[in-house]
C-alpha cells in the first residue's frame, strides 16, 4: 500500500522514516516502554535504525504492517502506533506506545481513533483487535476510551522477551464508530434459536 498520512484535531500520523530514528531511540529508553511492549531491552540505537529505516518501510511496501509516527503539530514525536494484518481476512491488530513526556494528554486515544477509522475505510478491516499484557493499565485505558470492548484474558497470549504472558484482549468494530463493515455481522444476542 502507498504510504499514508493521517490527521486528527491535534496530531499528524505519518509513516516512520530515518528522520525519526533519534526520537524513537530516546523515547524507547523509557523503562515502561521496554517493560510493557515487545521492543528490545536494552534498546540500542541500531534497534531504532532497524525500526525506522527497514521494518516500518518494508511493512508498508508488503502490506503486513502500517507503523505511524504520532506527531504533535510542532513535529514532536508523541508515540508510535501500528496496525498489523492478522491471519484472518479483515482482521487487524493495533498496538502503540506513548513517549513518557506526552502521556496523560489524550494524544494516543486520538491517534487510535484516527487510525481505526482509516483501517475500517481503507484496509477493509472488519475487526480491529487490541492486546496488552495483563497489568498494562495505561494501554487498557486508551483502548477503553477509544471504544474497544474488552473480551477477556488470553492465557499465554503474548511472547515478550522470551517469556509467555497473559494478555487482556479487546476489539473495535466499524459499527462501534457508526461505520459500515465490508461483511455482514450478526451479533450472537441478535440470533434466534429454532
Amino acid at each position: 500500500m502507498e504510504a499514508t498520512t493521517l490527521t486528527t484535531d491535534r496530531l499528524r500520523l505519518r509513516p516512520f522514516g530515518p528522520q525519526d530514528t533519534e526520537a524513537v531511540y530516546q523515547a524507547c529508553q523509557d523503562p515502561d516502554i521496554q517493560r510493557w511492549t515487545v521492543v528490545p531491552s536494552p534498546y540500542a540505537r541500531s534497534d531504532a535504525e532497524f525500526f525506522t529505516e527497514r521494518m516500518s518501510p518494508e511493512g508498508w511496501r508488503d502490506g503486513s504492517m502500517y507503523n505511524f509516527a504520532v506527531l504533535r503539530e510542532d513535529g514532536t514525536l508523541t508515540g508510535a502506533l501500528g496496525v498489523n494484518r492478522r491471519t484472518h481476512a479483515g482482521t487487524y491488530e493495533i498496538g502503540f506506545w506513548t513517549a513518557k513526556e506526552q502521556r496523560g494528554r489524550g494524544y494516543m486515544t486520538e491517534a487510535v481513533l484516527g487510525a481505526a477509522r482509516w483501517a475500517f475505510a481503507s484496509l477493509g478491516c472488519d475487526r480491529l483487535e487490541w492486546r496488552a499484557e495483563v497489568g498494562n493499565v495505561p494501554s487498557r485505558a486508551v483502548a477503553l476510551r477509544a471504544g474497544f470492548r474488552m473480551e477477556g484474558v488470553q492465557r499465554s497470549g503474548l511472547l515478550n522477551k522470551g517469556v509467555r504472558r497473559d494478555t487482556w484482549t479487546g476489539a473495535l468494530l466499524p459499527s462501534d464508530l457508526g461505520l459500515p463493515g465490508t461483511e455482514a455481522y450478526v451479533p450472537a444476542a441478535a440470533r434466534t434459536t429454532p
